[in-house]
This record gives structure tokens, C-alpha cells and sequence, in this order.
């Protein structure tokens, strides 16, 4: 007797990694030339008292960057489009201009980060790496479609893992390391303050919130859902598979964040070395104290993470100007159908090469860029809670009151921690 044919169970391994996407790809651009910088500070100012912080801010960047992924999915907008519906267009245009601001110094950092790495890697002047890294990304954003920067995007994140082998290369005193992970240190003194701040401000930046939204919008639209209507909205199955992926994503971030911390505060913390200036400068630092393979994965995780992270910062701004003036938009656009978004991202990462040769030093604007990004997300947060709570802006799919409190929380904790930056 026949028996009807039972459908084959897809792989849980193979079907855990196709729900990677939007997720992934934000968290580890977290991880950007910025992060490595400010974690790397943190570390060599610090030692292993700040390895605690990782572990704080993986739940509270999950659940924001979760908020906003499901404002992007139920809506079937990205975030800016969102907060048009709740607050004045003066307010959101304040708010973009704040942001392409702040992202142009990113890009501009970031590329001098990378383009001293090459420099050490080659011997070639790094002002050539600086013109040829920023065209280079510009032309591959504008030429690319959404589906081919998504996959290109997901494997470069493997780049991240240099810093976790730096780590274990080095070889610490687990016993120790463990201690500072597990019972959190305050602050001490106005620099410590402000490396807090600067790791709050660079883990829960505002250029990831209204990354994570748009990416959404265009994973529907690679699905061929050209048309709001047909991306209003989001199944159990859809959610749940974003969560994880969200999930995934925040905490490889902060998995690499750590180790970050840990590599630069057990060789330039432990042997004095708690003033570095330049991404050039820690990165040689390494090379007596840690060794030579050590120095080269540091060193070329620096051109790897770049290369991640800048199309976000160009494509965030562009997407929060074209969400608030209405313009035509989506890396799935042809240059001839979107010029205003695709200026956006010229622009920014052009400015950004002209950073450069202004002699504006990296690693500083980096620090202080994720100072003020720590100043000003507790404020978009707030946004981003009054919309996820809204259950007609959410097509009556608003968040979790769960959710809302540990975002709430988050919001606080970065309102809590600006506030000591200025009084102690």
C-alpha cells in the first residue's frame, strides 16, 4: 500500500542561515571603523573595567534595533516616513540634517582608518586609498542593486572575526577578564564618562535605526513587493524570523565589541600605552606587545569593516532626506530614477574624501562623533517609541510592552549617561 510522500524538513542549519539578512548585516556594521575606534580607546584608556558594556547593550541594541525592523515591516516604510505621520517636517529635517552630518565625519574617519591600514599593508601613500576606497564604494552603491550590496554586505561581516582571533592570539587570564565581564564598574572621572557614552553612542547609533527600517523595505520589494499597500503588515512566521535574525545580528556585534575591548586592553592598556591618536597608531602599537599576526588582522579588519559599514552611513542619511521630503528612493532604483537619494550618498561619502586631506584627525572625530550620537539617539528614541506604540501609524501591529519598556529603558540609560558625561 502506497503511502502519500511526506515533504523533506528543510535543514534547521541551512534555514537558520537564509533568514540572515537585514539583521546581520546592521549588526555588524555597528562594527564599523567608529566602533573599532571608540572600543579601542576604551580599551587602552580603560583596561578590561569597560568588557561589562558589551554585555549590557546586547539586549537593549537588539530590542531597539527590533522596534525599529518592525516599524519597517508593518508600515511597509522606512523609519523617517514613520515618524512624518507623528511630528512636524521641521523637526524630521533638523533631525536628517543631524544625521548626514554626523555620518559624513563617519565616512570621513572611516575612510581614513582604512586607508592608513592599507598604507601599512602596501607602503602606498594613503590619500590614494582615501580617493580610490571612497569612489570605488560610491560607484558599487549607485551601480549595485538592493540584493547584490545585501549579499555582498553578509560576507564581508566574516571580516569581524579578526578581532576575536586577535584576542586569543594575545592569550589572556580568563579568571581575570572574567571578573570585569561579570561585576560592572562605574565610570571614573570625566574621561571615563565620555567613554561611555561613546560606546553607548556608537552601539546604539541613530544611522542603524533608520538603516534597519529601509533594509526591510527592500527585502519586500526584492520579494516583489513593489506596492505599500502589498507591504503593509507582517506574519507571525515573518516577525519571528526577523527576531532571530535581529538577534543574531546585535549579538555578533557585541561578541566582536568585546573582544575589541580586550585585545588593546591587554597590550596597550597593560604596557601604558592609553593615548592613541590615530587608527595607525593602535594598530602598530600592537605589533610589539601582540605580534605580527595579530597586528595584520587588526590591521586588515580595519579595510574589511570600512567597506561594510560605509554604504550604511551614505545610505541611511539618503534614506531619512528621501523619506521626509517624499523623494523617490531604494538601492533597488536605477541613478536615473532616484537622483535625490543617490546625491545623498555622492555627496556624503564625497565630502567624507575631502575630510582627509583637511587633516581632521580620524580617530578623535571618531571618538567624538560617537560622543554626539550618544547625546542624540536617546531622542530619536523617544520618537521611535511614540511610533511603535501607535497602533493605527502600525497598521495594528504595534510593538511589545515589552519591547517598549526596554527601549524606554535604553532611553534612559543614554539620557543617564550624557547627563554624567556633563557632571562629573
Amino acid at each position: 500500500m502506497n503511502q502519500k510522500a511526506q515533504p523533506k524538513k528543510s535543514n534547521p542549519v541551512r534555514r537558520f542561515f537564509a533568514n540572515l539578512g537585514p539583521g546581520l548585516i546592521t549588526g555588524a556594521a555597528d562594527d564599523d571603523p567608529s566602533g573599532v575606534a571608540t572600543y579601542s580607546i576604551a580599551g587602552a584608556q580603560q583596561g578590561t573595567s569597560m568588557l561589562w558594556t558589551a554585555f549590557l547593550t546586547w539586549p537593549l541594541m537588539g530590542c531597539v534595533q527590533f522596534m525599529c525592523a518592525r516599524i519597517g515591516m508593518v508600515t511597509g516604510g522606512g523609519l523617517a516616513g514613520a515618524l512624518r505621520k507623528k511630528f512636524p517636517i521641521p523637526l524630521l529635517i533638523i533631525a536628517s540634517i543631524a544625521l548626514l552630518i554626523a555620518n559624513t565625519i563617519n565616512i570621513g574617519a572611516d575612510l581614513s582608518g582604512m586607508a592608513d591600514a592599507a598604507e601599512m599593508l602596501t607602503g602606498i601613500n594613503s590619500h590614494f586609498y582615501v580617493v580610490a576606497f571612497g569612489i570605488g564604494i560610491a560607484v558599487a552603491t549607485v551601480a549595485f542593486r538592493y540584493y547584490q550590496i545585501a549579499n555582498i554586505l553578509k560576507w564581508l561581516a566574516l571580516t569581524l572575526f579578526a578581532y576575536v582571533i586577535t584576542a586569543f592570539i594575545i592569550g589572556p587570564d580568563w579568571r581575570s577578564v572574567a571578573y570585569d565581564t561579570f561585576v560592572p564598574s562605574l565610570p571614573k572621572g570625566h574621561e571615563g564618562w565620555a567613554t561611555l557614552v561613546a560606546i553607548l553612542g556608537t552601539t546604539i547609533s541613530p544611522y542603524l535605526f533608520y538603516w534597519q527600517a529601509s533594509q526591510e523595505v527592500e527585502e519586500e520589494k526584492a520579494m516583489g513587493r513593489r506596492m505599500l499597500r502589498h507591504r503593509q503588515g507582517a506574519t507571525d512566521k515573518e516577525i519571528i524570523n526577523r527576531k532571530i535574525d535581529v538577534g543574531t545580528g546585535t549579538f555578533f556585534s557585541n561578541f566582536v565589541m568585546y573582544f575589541i575591548i580586550l585585545s588593546t586592553a591587554l597590550t596597550l592598556h597593560k604596557h601604558g600605552i592609553t593615548e592613541i591618536e590615530t587608527s595607525k597608531q593602535a594598530a602598530e602599537a600592537l605589533l610589539p606587545l601582540a605580534g605580527k599576526f595579530a597586528y595584520l588582522l587588526y590591521t586588515a579588519g580595519l579595510i574589511g569593516v570600512g567597506f561594510l559599514a560605509i554604504p550604511t552611513l551614505a545610505g541611511s542619511a539618503a534614506y531619512a532626506f528621501a523619506e521626509t521630503f517624499q523623494w523617490r528612493q531604494g538601492l533597488d532604483q536605477k541613478l536615473r530614477h532616484a537622483r535625490a537619494f543617490y546625491a545623498v550618498v555622492i555627496i556624503s561619502t564625497l565630502m567624507g574624501i575631502g575630510l582627509d586631506f583637511a587633516n581632521v584627525n580620524p580617530l578623535k572625530a571618531l571618538f567624538w562623533t560617537a560622543v554626539i550620537n550618544g547625546v542624540l539617539a536617546p531622542f530619536l528614541l523617544i520618537g521611535i517609541l511614540l511610533v511603535a506604540s501607535d497602533s493605527v501609524i502600525m497598521n495594528k501591529q504595534p510593538s511589545s510592552r515589552l519591547s517598549l519598556v526596554v527601549v524606554g529603558i535604553t532611553a534612559l540609560c543614554m539620557f543617564g549617561a550624557a547627563i554624567g558625561l556633563f557632571v562629573f
